[in-house]
């Protein structure tokens, strides 16, 4: 019972990442900021505006949603914001942790 506790603290701690990450739209700015060419300048709300189809202010809504949980970050070359992906995210470290976890209890539990 403990695993599931452990197991349940694990999600909770995870939820706003996995919250950023199910949302169609905002995996269609992740997709679009993966593009080769984009990784190494990075992406104006406009750029993504095209790219998705989505407003500027959905497109703002998104990026500050994906910014919170560590996905996004942004430079600025004057008055312009250059949105890219992070190289460092401790979060994917967290969700393969978490879903090896989860493949342990349910192998544990086939095997009872």
């Amino acid at each position: 019972m403990s695993e599931l506790i452990k197991l349940k603290h694990e999600f909770a701690k995870s939820s706003d990442f996995l919250v950023a990450l199910g949302d169609k739209k905002r995996q269609n700015i992740i997709i679009a900021l993966m593009n080769q060419k984009v990784i190494l300048r990075g992406l104006q709300v406009t750029d993504l505006v095209e790219v998705t189809g989505l407003s500027r202010p959905a497109v703002s809504h998104h990026l500050k949603i994906l910014k919170d949980v560590n996905l996004v970050d942004y430079r600025r070359e004057g008055t312009k914001n250059f949105y890219y992906l992070t190289h460092e995210n401790k979060e994917f470290k967290k969700m393969k942790l978490l879903s090896e976890h989860v493949m342990e209890v349910v192998k544990c539990n086939r095997q009872i």
